[in-house]
């Protein structure tokens, strides 16, 4: 299962990049157009066993301070521009070259932020015992719209249901809600609000 599905990924990322070619492209333009240098954000993530590396995706941001020198909230740094590559997941395009190094996979839990890895239960550090994917199990069942123990339990799901009929499912899926741009924002966020732990991981600390 894991040799076939490095196979798929590879020679679907390979082909997703020519015949997207035109759109990276375009995409990589605007964004260095309207916001600048440098058009990949490139950040250290989570990936299997949780060991980093770093994903890239196009920059929807910029990178406005205040007077301390602190960024400014992402609902004020996020752009017009930015919230359509974001409504129609072109700043994910990147990703697939990581999906070409084997960074990830296709389909596989998001690579979170590498500070969430000490908040997780044990349950829910399984997602890593997988590679991480540009789109998962969570995404086509709410994305962002869902908790973080929601998305963590699909994410768990996921590990224990994984086949390739199942990837075949989630990459449809996932053309489905880009096209409906479903569940992109948490309500009144202008992105996700960060993960600081469940409530089972709190108690079990005290």
């Amino acid at each position: 299962m894991i040799k076939i599905k490095r196979f798929f990924d590879f020679i679907v990322a390979l082909v997703a990049i020519v015949l997207l070619s035109v759109f990276i492209i375009i995409t990589a333009i605007i964004v260095r157009l309207k916001l600048g240098s440098p058009v990949l954000f490139k950040q250290e993530r989570p990936g299997i066993q949780g060991n980093p590396f770093y994903v890239y995706k196009f920059r929807t941001m910029t990178d406005e301070r205040d007077e301390k020198g602190e960024l400014l909230p992402d609902n004020i740094r996020l752009t017009k521009v930015g919230k359509f590559i974001r409504k129609f997941s072109l700043d994910e395009l990147p990703q697939l070259f990581n999906v070409l190094k084997g960074d990830i996979s296709l389909v596989g839990p998001r690579p979170l932020l590498m500070e969430y890895l000490p908040l997780y239960t044990s349950e829910q550090s399984r997602r890593h015992e997988v590679r991480p994917g540009i789109t998962g199990w969570a995404q086509v069942n709410g994305r962002n719209a869902i908790s973080w123990e929601e998305k963590f339990k699909l994410d768990v799901w996921y590990v224990d249901n994984q086949s390739f009929w199942l990837d075949i499912k989630i990459l449809f899926l996932t053309v489905v809600k880009v096209f409906k741009s479903e569940g992109i924002n948490q309500d009144g966020q202008a992105t996700i609000e960060k993960f600081k732990g469940s409530d089972q991981k709190k108690v079990s600390n005290k």
